[in-house]
């Protein structure tokens, strides 16, 4: 038989849990139990990977101290990694004894608390030791105290070797219909490496930074597309120098842009958009430093079209309007 000790306390001297643990431990041992101890203060940093201890176990004893307020962190980063990572099939088939000790108030809610997450886990609870100590000479000199740690040891044996069936409990049924982790559905297998990756602190680091890099780069893409999304517009409309009675529409393909930029005039009116056009009167097509080349006035449409650094296809009278048009110099 294995039982396994998780001990959430902080491992002070005169921690009452821990009397009472190495007392039930030193009685399972008598009795033949193979007993091994994990005091999760020592362990903070690989406490997600502690669900893979319970593949052997056949019962297990969750201790902690009461010191202000609940059950402590550590106790409950346990649990959370049993209901994250753990092998929920295996879990069904181990007991649990909660040792809750107090030095303050809270020790019977603390011990309900063990017993219920347990329960919600799927696993076997035992009657559990709770109580307020205040000082814990008290508990090492009184024998009736000593005596009532060995029959909790001796019926957690009991109840582990003869396989000891329990009442249904609602947490189950609670748990069956509404407490249903909001993860994709994991082999065991998959949850154990998941949880190494949990408690590798420098692979955590490591994906928080490329998450932070690739929320950068998309913010920088969406940028980018906002700010291009009228790129040249301005320009086109500030030198704008309409010809009475000319109408057409010209459709620019600059390399490095995924959409047209499509110039509609009609008389006096201009209309600039990225899209499409199906049956443009000119279609051009140059690279976008040739097109920053021109609209800073450094080249004409018609240079650019005699030096081959832009190609064009459809009327070429209305293709020589485009500099009357837009005189950029």
């Amino acid at each position: 038989m294995n039982i396994n000790i998780y001990y959430g306390g902080r491992g002070i001297i005169d921690d009452p849990t821990l009397f009472v643990i190495n007392k039930m431990q030193e009685i399972l041992e008598e009795l033949r139990v193979n007993v091994t101890r994990y005091n999760l203060y020592e362990l903070k940093n690989t406490i997600p990977t502690l669900p893979q201890t319970l593949k052997d176990a056949d019962g297990i004893i969750l201790a902690t101290t009461v010191e202000w307020y609940g059950i402590g962190g550590y106790m409950q980063q346990f649990l959370d990694a049993c209901w994250l990572f753990g092998d929920k099939e295996r879990i069904a088939k181990i007991y649990m004894c909660p040792v809750v000790m107090s030095t303050t108030y809270g020790e019977r809610e603390g011990k309900l608390n063990l017993s219920t997450a347990w329960e919600i886990l799927g696993g076997l609870p035992c009657s559990g030791i709770c109580g307020y100590i205040e000082n814990t000479v008290v508990l090492e000199m009184n024998e009736e105290y000593a005596r009532i740690i060995e029959k909790k040891a001796e019926n957690m044996y009991r109840s582990i070797n003869q396989h000891m069936a329990s009442f249904p409990a609602s947490n189950q049924a609670v748990k069956q219909r509404i407490a249903v982790p909001k993860t994709t559905n994991l082999t065991p297998q998959e949850s154990e490496q998941l949880s190494q990756y949990v408690s590798d602190d420098s692979y955590v680091q490591r994906q928080k930074e490329d998450i932070q890099e690739l929320a950068s780069l998309f913010r920088d893409m969406m940028s980018e597309e906002t700010e291009d999304a009228e790129e040249y517009f301005g320009s086109f409309r500030k030198h704008f120098k309409p010809q009475a009675g000319f109408s057409a529409e010209y459709s620019i393909i600059i390399e490095e842009k995924k959409k047209k930029l499509i110039l509609s005039v009609d008389g006096p009116k201009l209309e600039c958009c990225y899209g499409t056009c199906e049956q443009p009167d000119v279609e051009v097509q140059l690279g976008k430093a040739t097109m920053e080349d021109i609209v800073n006035g450094r080249m004409t449409f018609q240079r650019a079209f005699m030096s081959g650094a832009m190609k064009t296809k459809g009327d070429f009278r209305v293709l020589r309007a485009l500099d009357q048009l837009f005189p950029f110099e």
